[in-house]
């Protein structure tokens, strides 16, 4: 699937913090684990729904999914959802908040059946308050929607589909591990539409194998044809866990050649209308995500299914990431919650300031004076990135430009 998973986010963000400065909570034997012992800050919140099948893993995904062989798999699964569900509902502070995004990610969201899908969103309703204006987003790939099934998403509640397109060559889509076609791909955004869907948003991967600049080119001018509200677009990194970080992949652009795919994406983008809001997403005005603009503004989300992270008062925790443990764990009346640490101040301030600077909205120049303050070498550090053209100022505020997106992790690096 697509990278608009919390899961990547968590990753980003301990690789920069390192592991020496965690303030790491004891496991807690009881239903509600940390979650009885922390409060939401905030009266509104996000959602993240990991749902972890996939018919077949793509050879570059590093997420937490799981083959799906038999329905049996799925029923046990949707059953410990809903369990979930009802047992974040038991927290002191649950009736207190209010949900203003809902994001299935995977995994292939898409193969959960329409019935499901409505089941799940209706256990939602009625255990947490969720905002009748909320944003519900599906990831789906081609291959596993119809317009049948998007119709029922939608009268489910589902109002935002983003659709896992990668490419649209197709001698590449089958090198990623990928079960859709181009045609594919455009029959399920034209399905999108007829389902009555006006908030789309399309993936795509570059610094694929073998893609040449015109290949690129093709892709980027095809999806937008089609008009999408938002586009999303990531080059390709073999993380840990997915299958070329064992294996390798030949064919790789060099640096340049995936420099170049990035500003021809950036440069169609904007001719077509496009705010480049984020280091790797694109929206027509008005169709920023908001349900990742909770993780870039570094406020708080809950987390349902396997492997799921989120994120409540000062702490951020992580699910189990075994499908037949998590479900064993509901059905025995406790959350599945594995890990959780309590973030520190110094986290705090630094996470703000790199996920911050994630939006061309950038952050306050107040909270980089503060940084900076009495670390001479990164206040240096902060001089030559403006004299590089890396950081703009515009009023009181600080951001990264088009080219400092480029070179955005070795900033982020320095900043924690």
């Amino acid at each position: 699937m697509g990278r608009d998973s919390i899961e990547s986010l968590g990753a980003v963000i301990r690789q920069g913090n390192g592991s020496a400065d965690l303030a790491r909570i004891p496991t807690v034997d009881a239903p509600l684990g940390v979650l009885a012992d922390t409060t939401p800050s905030s009266r509104s919140v996000g959602l993240y729904i990991h749902v972890p099948f996939c018919t077949k893993r793509c050879f570059y995904c590093s997420f937490n999914t799981a083959p799906l062989e038999h329905d049996d798999e799925m029923r046990r699964y949707v059953g410990a959802l809903r369990r979930e569900l009802g047992l974040l509902a038991t927290t002191s502070w649950a009736a207190a908040v209010s949900l203003e995004t809902v994001f299935f990610g995977g995994g292939t969201p898409s193969l959960l059946g329409p019935d499901d899908m409505a089941g799940i969103l209706d256990e939602l309703r009625a255990r947490l308050a969720l905002s009748p204006a909320a944003e519900i987003t599906v990831e789906c790939n081609p291959e596993s929607v119809s317009r049948d099934k998007l119709a029922a998403y939608r009268q489910a509640g589902v109002n935002r589909i983003s659709l896992g397109v990668q490419s649209l060559d197709d001698s590449i889509l089958p090198v990623l591990g990928r079960l859709h076609d181009a045609g594919g791909a455009r029959r399920a955004f034209e399905a999108v539409r007829e389902a009555g869907f006006d908030n789309a948003s399309v993936d795509l991967m570059y610094g694929l194998p073998h893609q040449a600049a015109d290949t690129w080119t093709r892709s980027v001018s095809g999806v937008l044809a089609w008009e999408p509200e938002h586009l999303s677009a990531y080059g390709l990194t073999l993380d840990a866990g997915s299958l070329w970080a064992v294996t390798g992949v030949e064919g790789l652009p060099g640096e340049g050649a995936v420099v170049e795919q990035y500003w021809a994406l950036a440069r169609a983008a904007q001719a077509r209308g496009f705010e480049h809001y984020e280091i790797s997403n694109y929206a027509r005005p008005g169709f920023r995500s908001r349900h990742n603009q909770i993780y870039w503004h570094a406020a708080e989300y809950l987390a349902c299914g396997p492997g799921a992270c989120g994120f409540v008062g000062d702490v951020r925790y992580g699910n189990v990431k075994p499908v037949t443990r998590y479900c064993a764990t509901l059905e025995s009346g406790a959350l599945p919650i594995d890990t959780a640490e309590r973030l520190t101040e110094r986290q705090r301030v630094g996470e703000r300031l790199i996920l911050g600077l994630r939006l061309v909205d950038g952050v306050p120049r107040a909270w980089l004076d503060e940084r900076a303050a009495g670390d001479t070498g990164l206040a240096r550090r902060l001089a030559a990135w403006r004299e590089a053209g890396v950081l703009a100022e515009h009023d009181d505020r600080v951001a990264l430009t088009e080219s400092g997106f480029l070179v955005s992790d070795s900033v982020f690096v320095d900043l924690l």
